[in-house]
């Protein structure tokens, strides 16, 4: 009797065992094809943002720099010899105009001189070029050293990335920018005096997703302080 006991109470035993078993099977199932549909959207929203920024060059191409062109061979093909002077005039506002733009376009595909010149440089150089539409104010410690080209072209676009969510959504007209190494981590807090937003309830378009993503290459960490009508506030850290 005791034997039927025994081989009763191990039979439960070992279907409750198999029972535990393959429910961990099927749990680790369901992560698994849920994990390959977030790696499908996210690889499809990448493919969309490369896309996005393709069309925003081409239109910049397209747009500017070609009817630049089409102006000066126009000037070119009826100059008078009597309006010499004013001629020059405008075609040397074109040219400078064409190469401000052709600058323009080459920092938005790639901060080309960054690895030369360095972070701190290339963020005042880019205070210069948005002067006319932003204050953007730097506040970077002294004790700040220079980083893998990587990791300084994520901070160079984070930035970039944030002034231009600035410009377009919140009506800001200035931007702080804040830099500073500690022992464990470099923090970097950029703040503006706009309108802000709810993160929480806000649509992730690719602009705070790029931001998002580059942080996260570099193995920061990152927190929204936002304040509806008080501006919005951005605190990143890095590891050194």
């Amino acid at each position: 009797m005791l034997v039927v006991v025994l081989i009763i109470i191990i039979s439960f035993i070992l279907l409750v065992y198999k029972s535990f078993i393959q429910r961990i099977i099927h749990e680790k199932d369901k992560q698994f094809l849920a994990e390959m549909d977030h790696q499908k959207e996210l690889s499809l929203e990448n493919i969309k943002g490369q896309e996005d920024e393709r069309k925003r060059i081409a239109i910049s191409v397209h747009d500017d720099i070609g009817n630049r062109l089409n102006i000066l061979s126009l000037w070119l093909n009826n100059l008078e010899p009597e309006n010499q002077e004013a001629s020059k005039k405008v075609i040397t506002t074109q040219i400078t105009e064409l190469i401000d733009s052709t600058r323009n376009i080459s920092h938005s595909l790639y901060p080309v001189n960054l690895e030369k010149l360095g972070l701190v440089l290339y963020l005042q150089e880019l205070v210069t070029n948005l002067s006319h539409k932003l204050n953007l104010n730097l506040q970077i410690n002294s004790k700040y050293e220079k980083k893998d080209t990587f990791t300084e072209v994520q901070i160079y676009r984070v930035i970039q990335e944030f002034t231009s969510n600035v410009m377009k959504h919140s009506n800001a007209d200035e931007v702080t920018v804040y830099i500073r190494k500690h022992s464990k981590y470099l923090t970097i807090i950029l703040s503006d005096n706009g309108e802000s937003f709810n993160y929480e309830k806000a649509n992730k378009g690719m602009g705070l997703k790029n931001i998002e993503s580059r942080i996260n290459s570099v193995k920061g960490f990152y927190k929204w302080k936002n304040a509806i009508g008080k501006g919005s506030r951005l605190i990143i850290n890095i590891p050194n």
